[in-house]
């Protein structure tokens, strides 16, 4: 037994389905905006290859995470028999089919890839979005046949703002005779009292077969500042949702330990332990004001860069 394969048989993380996709992911993803933060390209790599030697297969990423760098530094980790070892997700900002196209070539080159496990719209964040998907000359005639190339495999959506664009979107998909194979949102401890997409949005993938993936579970770190709950609970709150995945942001190999602890540790919430969590958080969920990203547009990149969505 190799070195690498006792470490991934000490640190069992659980996976568990991803959807209707026919495959397994694990519980916890490594977020892809947060490994280009690091000041060399080596404390990246070393994030990224640290995770997955520990057990972690789902990797998130963005065309326009970090100017490009976050696809870049991750295209490089995923060297020396990395690629095979995980199920890599990136996702594109172009609403037309020509701007996707072309921003789906950019990613697999940036990734140093010859195909993407799955690729998501970023940032459905205005009910607009949905149409300009689905008209005629849209991203999603780019995203069905790359997946028809061989580029991608998996096409899902990705959004912050409110679970009712997201519920066009889904019907919209479903008008157009099409069908999603996962859907990335906010899921924790506050979105359960606010614009909530755990009730809302979260019941219809169940339904539907699709692959949920959480995102959010600190809130970009927001939570923390209400005093109500650690880390560690927030994370483990999201993880006992029935998600496929829950994706976090790991700038530094402390962060990295915490959540690897918590998904190898995991424990579903009980009853009695999750209805406490919502108690103590009530208070502080009931404006928005720890989800900026639902209230505010600081988190709105591709509103501050609309020539992405071209």
């Amino acid at each position: 037994m190799t070195e690498r394969s006792t470490i991934q048989k000490f640190f069992e993380i659980p996976r568990r389905d991803l959807g209707a996709t026919g495959e397994k992911v694990s519980i916890i993803g490594l977020g892809g905006a947060h490994t280009g933060w690091q000041s060399t390209e080596h404390e990246s790599i070393e994030i990224i290859r640290t995770a997955i030697d520990r057990g972690v297969n789902f990797l998130d990423n963005s065309w326009d995470y970090n100017d490009g760098v976050s696809e870049l530094r991750m295209g490089k980790a995923l060297q020396d028999g990395y690629r095979k070892q995980v199920f890599l997700m990136t996702k594109i900002d172009g609403r037309s089919r020509q701007g996707a196209s072309r921003q789906i070539d950019e990613s697999l080159k940036r990734l140093q890839t010859d195909y993407i496990d799955l690729m998501q719209i970023h940032e459905v964040i205005r009910l607009s979005d949905a149409d300009m998907v689905f008209a005629s000359g849209g991203a999603i005639e780019a995203l069905t046949e790359a997946r028809k190339a061989g580029k991608i495999r998996f096409i899902g959506f990705t959004g912050h703002k409110s679970p009712d664009i997201h519920l066009k979107m889904l019907q919209t998909a479903m008008d157009n005779g099409f069908r999603f194979d996962t859907v990335q949102m906010p899921l924790n401890v506050l979105d359960a009292h606010f614009e909530s997409f755990e009730n809302k949005v979260l019941p219809l993938l169940l339904e539907h077969g699709i692959g949920i993936i959480g995102m959010k579970s600190l809130a970009e770190g927001h939570i923390l500042k209400t005093q109500t709950v650690t880390a560690r609970e927030c994370l483990q709150y999201t993880m006992s949702l029935p998600v496929s995945v829950t994706v976090t942001g790991c700038d530094s190999m402390k962060i990295l330990e915490q959540a690897l602890s918590v998904a190898t540790q995991f424990q579903p919430l009980t009853d009695v332990q999750r209805a406490s969590l919502l108690a103590k958080t009530a208070f502080a969920a009931r404006n928005g004001q720890y989800e900026p990203y639902k209230t505010g547009d600081f988190f709105d990149a591709t509103k501050h860069n609309p020539q992405w969505l071209d």
